[in-house]
């Protein structure tokens, strides 16, 4: 296996770790649901796609091609994840649920 591919994986491979561990952690430590849903739906998004990249860079490189099927699920992941997490955060607002009293500015009130 090519030695730059190799280097690119781990980059990706770790970056990808990263930011989901710092999702998983917001997601536990945050105060409210509203900073719960926007660290994990953020720290995810970048870390499952980092993962998934470097799933392509692993198959591409092994002589394989480049897998279609892969390249769509990053496409669809980076587009559905933030409008699912808007979704949920406007559902939310209509159910009144209220943030944690230390958020600053009201762009509900807007």
């Amino acid at each position: 296996m090519n030695p730059i591919a190799e280097y690119a994986m781990v980059a990706l491979l770790l970056t990808g770790g990263f930011f989901s561990l710092v999702g998983a952690i917001g997601l536990a430590r945050l105060p409210d649901f509203y900073t719960r849903l926007h660290g994990p739906t953020k720290a995810t998004t970048v870390g499952i796609g980092a993962i998934v990249i470097a799933s392509m860079v692993f198959f591409g490189s092994r002589g394989e091609g480049l897998e279609i099927s892969e390249l769509l699920i990053t496409v669809f992941l980076f587009i559905t994840a933030p409008i699912s997490a808007n979704f949920l955060a406007k559902a939310a607002m209509h159910m009144g649920i209220v943030p944690f009293e230390e958020t600053r500015g009201n762009t509900w009130d807007q």
